[in-house]
């Protein structure tokens, strides 16, 4: 069997001293020169050796035992000896446990006990009142400090894993973003060497077919052409690597118009018409989605249809031409696609995810002479970006709101304890009254001499409880008198009150006291 993990230092060392100073109150007010006992200080130094040997793991245990040690010594719980130990138990519940419903169990039960305590010992009710404060300053109040510095550490710790788990994150974007730059890579390739290598292939083709050059010279252009058909099958291989993980827009080459990719393209041998100059301007991404439809257009006839003219139409439309429509067509090519240029299913794919993220719309059709249609639709204006899903936020969120329930909780709790205790104050003055109330006219009925026994069976409501004091305005009681008892002459006001002085049993003197 393993042994349980040793607990660390630090905390052994707190609990050590904690213990000796919750020892000082009972050895200095439990030793017999304060009217203890030595059994009394060895009975408490054992039981708070035990309270804190046991508060890590049960803390409500070592409050309760507290309280227990307590109740003996003092009806009103807050006793010279333990004091200092309600209130550091108290603290520790509230910083340690867990949930909150087994402390408000416990101190409902100390309540009720101490209730239960007055009822047997048939002392007054105002000493319970009294342990009702001393459990509320003593025990609750401490209590719900731990409670609320057990929520702020949680919220700290909260704070620290969302921002460790906030670095992975950022360390998977950076993941994410080489893998973006990495197609972007594949998409210059595909998009500008590809362009470019078609275009070497058609001027190798006519090249090749050229009466000027000589049969060594035709065979070694006929050998570029190939060569130019392997590389872009190469090429593709390549790019079929790079973009496993493909979910970025690729750039294309800087600096170029549409104006300078068609000249380009007519100097490689393709008929290209512009059917308008110049061409609009867009910014940002749609700028490069514009340039790319252009140039996919382009590549897509030098290597599918060779031989076939080209037009290329960039025509603002929509509200205040809010947007720009791009149509490149090709017609139906004079020979078959040229050796080496299938398609790698690649690049439309691509350009349609360039220009979705522009903001725009991709579309591609045959046209009805059999020849290839490629059109997009994009915005003048660049789209706003999406926001990023705040995950980190809405937990951090999430334990905020934790902590404010933590923090209502703490709050509520004292005030409706302290409702339900002026509630019950209330009714136990309301019941002491009803319970302490002489009627004038049964009042008026009384006559020296009459013992306490006639006095009940002359007045049928006779109160069954008189006041527990004298009123503190009352004048003195007259002398001789064995006992004086006070009964109260109206139900809204504590004075008037009705005095009855008994000597030897019987009623010696009656009074009505301003």
């Amino acid at each position: 069997m393993r042994e349980a993990p040793r607990e660390p230092l630090r905390e052994r060392l707190f609990d050590l001293l904690l213990w000796l100073l919750l020892c000082v109150p009972v050895l200095l007010k439990s030793d017999p020169n304060d009217g203890g006992s030595w059994t009394r200080v060895a009975v408490g130094v054992v039981v708070l050796a035990g309270c804190v040997a046991v508060s890590r793991r049960w803390p409500l245990v070592s409050l309760a035992a507290t309280v227990a040690a307590s109740l003996p010594a003092s009806l009103e719980l807050f006793t010279p000896s333990y004091s200092l130990a309600l209130v550091a138990f108290g603290y520790l519940a509230g910083r340690r446990q867990e949930h909150t419903r087994a402390a408000l169990w416990l101190f409902g039960a100390v309540a009720a006990t101490g209730l239960v305590l007055t009822w047997v010992t048939r002392t007054s009710l105002g000493q319970w009142f009294t342990l009702l404060l001393a459990l509320a300053l003593a025990v609750v109040a401490p209590w719900l400090i731990g409670r609320y510095v057990r929520q702020y550490d949680r919220l700290v710790q909260s704070g620290w894993q969302l921002a460790d788990r906030m670095e992975r994150e950022q360390a998977a974007v950076a993941d994410r973003e080489r893998l973006r730059e990495r197609s972007r890579i594949a998409g210059d390739m595909h998009d500008s060497l590809g362009h470019d290598l078609a275009l070497i292939a058609i001027r190798a083709g006519a090249l090749e077919v050229s009466p000027a050059l000589g049969p060594d010279q035709q065979r070694a252009v006929g050998e570029l052409r190939r060569a130019a058909a392997d590389a872009t099958a190469r090429l593709r291989d390549i790019i079929g690597v790079l973009r496993e993980e493909d979910d970025a827009a690729p750039t294309s080459p800087a600096g170029e118009t549409v104006e300078e990719l068609a000249a380009r393209a007519r100097a490689s041998g393709l008929t290209v018409t512009l059917a308008a100059t110049p061409v609009p301007t867009l910014p940002g991404m749609s700028g490069l989605a514009l340039h790319r439809v252009v140039q996919e257009g382009l590549t897509n006839a030098a290597k599918h249809a060779p031989g076939a003219a080209v037009s290329i139409a960039v025509v603002p439309e929509g509200d205040e031409a809010a947007t720009v429509r791009v149509e490149v067509v090709s017609g139906p090519g004079v020979g078959g696609p040229s050796p080496g240029s299938g398609s790698g299913g690649t690049g439309l794919v691509g350009l349609g995810e360039r220009v979705r993220l522009a903001g725009g719309t991709l579309g591609h059709r045959a046209t009805e002479d059999g020849g290839f249609a490629l059109t997009a639709v994009l915005p003048r204006k660049a789209p706003a970006p999406l926001p990023a899903a705040p995950t980190s936020a809405r937990e951090l969120d999430l334990a905020r709101r934790e902590v404010r329930k933590g923090l209502a909780r703490a709050i509520w709790i004292p005030l409706a304890l302290l409702a339900a205790l002026g509630a019950l104050m209330l009714g136990v003055a309301a019941w002491t009254q009803a319970q302490s109330y002489l009627e004038p006219d049964d009042y008026a009925r009384i006559r020296i001499g009459q013992t306490p026994g006639q006095l009940d069976e002359t007045i049928d409501d006779w109160p069954e409880h008189p006041l527990d004091a004298a009123p503190q305005v009352a004048p003195p009681e007259p002398p001789g008198m064995d006992e004086c008892r006070y009964y109260r002459s109206t139900m809204l006001a504590a004075v008037p009150v009705y005095r009855l002085c008994f000597v030897a049993g019987h009623l010696a003197d009656k009074a009505e006291v301003p």
